[in-house]
């Protein structure tokens, strides 16, 4: 008994750091996309995104020695799952061919507020005072990074705020589905769904890519798919009230991503938001080791 409770306590610790690399990858995918898009359509772009993160993935089972499976004891809700990932990705992208990729984080970033706000009705999860100031912290040192501005275009703003209720809604169900499947099997679920619809869809708007293109496509995909495998390995082990703060950490690989790319060395307002966001995440990963 003892063991199990130190077994589970070891993979509670790990949760945060699991979904930390996971944010770190995410702007990095949501940045190729957001240069893919000047030349593709959307639809191209989101077709690329999910069939490479088919190809990318299956040589994960090999590797894994699991064998690949589409059974569930939940179809629907799997199903379910895949098609709010989609949806969170084709209105992201889409949100990038209206406004800067910092503005749609900064709109972005209100899906922990929303995942903590629905955990309790979801997954009957207790959030306390502690995790929602945290979060609002968190929130708050998103202002002082991406300084949101109203110039972008309407429609993109409301692309990007109902890309964040979509992705919430995704946390929330991938929390609630990680003991009926296999991380791998539920990324294949994922990967399926999405490369079944965005194919019917691409041959009404295709344009032939590139070599480049072809390659960021490819990129697209792999981090796709590395991002949301470390994505359900975290919630297989942290309620997703308790690792919402951790999705702040995607500040720091879209800061770099706009450092390397656009040139936009981060001021000093960028350091202090930085600095907020990551002690939001930390208070909450010291308030969690004291229940343990």
């Amino acid at each position: 008994m003892i063991s199990n409770d130190k077994s589970a306590n070891s993979k509670a610790a790990l949760a945060p750091i699991y979904m930390i690399l996971a944010m770190l990858m995410v702007p990095l995918m949501d940045g190729t996309a957001k240069l893919l898009v000047v030349d593709y359509s959307v639809t191209q772009v989101v077709w690329g995104r999910y069939v490479f993160h088919l190809i990318t993935l299956l040589p994960l089972f090999f590797l894994a020695r699991e064998k690949p499976s589409l059974k569930s004891g939940k179809p629907v809700l799997q199903t379910t799952r895949a098609l709010l990932l989609l949806g969170d990705t084709a209105l992201f992208f889409a949100a990038l061919s209206f406004i800067p990729l910092a503005n749609g984080k900064a709109v972005f970033f209100v899906a922990p507020l929303i995942m903590t706000a629905l955990a309790p009705i979801v997954l009957k999860e207790k959030v306390g005072l502690h995790r929602w100031l945290a979060v609002l912290v968190g929130f708050s040192g998103t202002l002082f990074i991406l300084q949101p501005q109203d110039d972008g275009e309407f429609i993109g703003y409301l692309l990007a705020f109902g890309s964040a209720a979509f992705y919430a809604l995704y946390l929330l169900l991938t929390r609630k589905l990680v003991r009926d499947s296999s991380p791998l099997n539920t990324l294949l679920m994922t990967a399926i769904v999405g490369t079944g619809i965005m194919s019917l869809l691409v041959p009404f708007d295709w344009q032939a890519p590139d070599l480049p293109g072809w390659g960021l496509l490819l990129l697209t995909g792999l981090l796709g798919t590395v991002s949301h495998f470390l994505i359900i390995k975290a919630m297989e082990a942290g309620d997703a009230s308790h690792l919402a703060p951790f999705a702040y950490s995607e500040i720091v690989s879209a800061t770099l991503f706009g450092v390397i790319v656009f040139g936009h060395f981060p001021g000093l307002s960028t350091w202090i938001g930085i600095s907020i966001v990551m002690a939001s995440g930390l208070y909450i990963l010291h308030r969690q080791r004291l229940k343990l």
